[in-house]
């Protein structure tokens, strides 16, 4: 079932044009970086034991998140804690190679940022250099107009500093604003805030969604793959 979780900031208040869009990267326009699956997957190629591996990560990974931790310092903690048979390089690349693209959610917001002429800010918790890597790799910045990442700033999803920075940097009134993320939590925060907001489940779903909030794209530019990156 369609779920449509968006509203206004005031109940039966006429809601103004969307003027922006805000949204997560993992899970919305990318697969997330450095999630459980993934970990797995490397726990197994590189025969690491799965239960120190995730208690090693958990107590670290908040830190890199925040940039209070460099890549480099989280795989000393995490991985590089005693002799391995692989290289650091190895291990990162791997790391990396985890990113894949939603080519249809790309595709969706390039179309909607151009039919609408909308600012489009990414609110994410990354680590600078897996973040850097996606935005470089995926050509983020072409249709990004600001990255409000956690490592960036300092704050975290569930803080809601980081929402607040994103609206400091975009200057757009959050009535104005739909944003999208994966996670059910994150949107009840960004509601908080006056946000009109859609938990992101699948493509058809949060496409209709926009279309109920006035962002809806002609059936030329409907298709998934139309134009995606």
């Amino acid at each position: 079932m369609t779920k449509i979780r968006a509203h206004a900031s005031e109940p039966g208040a006429t809601a103004p044009p969307i003027q922006a869009l805000f949204l997560d990267i993992g899970g919305v326009l990318l697969t997330n970086g450095w999630d459980r699956q993934a970990r797995g997957r490397a726990a197994e190629r590189y025969r690491l034991e799965p239960d120190d591996f995730e208690e090693r990560h958990h107590m670290t990974f908040d830190a890199y998140e925040r940039g209070a931790l460099n890549l480099d310092e989280y795989l000393n903690r995490v991985v590089f804690h005693r002799p391995r048979t692989f290289t650091r390089e190895a291990f990162t690349a791997f790391m990396f190679s985890q990113s894949q693209a939603h080519e249809d959610m790309i595709a969706l917001v390039r179309h909607l940022k151009e039919a609408f002429g909308l600012r489009v800010a990414a609110v994410s918790n990354e680590g600078r250099e897996l973040m850097l890597y996606r935005i470089r790799l995926f050509g983020l910045s072409s249709f990004v107009d600001a990255f409000i990442g956690s490592a960036f700033i300092g704050h975290r999803k569930p803080e809601l500093a980081i929402y607040r920075m994103a609206l400091d940097v975009m200057q757009v009134p959050p009535e104005a604003i739909v944003y999208l993320d994966d996670r059910e939590m994150f949107v009840q925060l960004a509601r908080e805030l006056g946000i009109r907001s859609i938990h992101h489940e699948s493509y058809a779903a949060t496409r209709a969604a926009l279309a109920s909030l006035g962002l809806r794209l002609s059936p030329a530019k409907e298709h998934p793959h139309s134009g995606s990156h």
